[in-house]
């Protein structure tokens, strides 16, 4: 277990896009994962993610999800 501030928040949108949600206050259904991309990689894998956010997720969302925590993590 984690504190939720040091884990980063997915989210699908009512739209049903997915999205990394920086703020933690955006509308839509959440998941939360650490800043890893081993995190994001072992979720893909489990099918976690798609079963959290109730919705099949493409291989080229886990590729955005993965450059945009990269950026993310630089950043902190």
């Amino acid at each position: 277990m984690k504190a939720k501030r040091d884990l980063l928040r997915i989210i699908r949108t009512p739209e049903g896009n997915v999205m990394i949600d920086t703020k933690g206050k955006q509308n839509g259904r959440g998941a939360y994962l650490c800043y890893s991309s081993d995190c994001l990689m072992k979720a893909k894998r489990s099918k976690g993610l798609e079963r959290s956010l109730k919705i099949a997720i493409p291989d080229e969302i886990y590729d955005r999800l993965k450059e945009e925590m990269i950026e993310l993590d630089a950043g902190r």
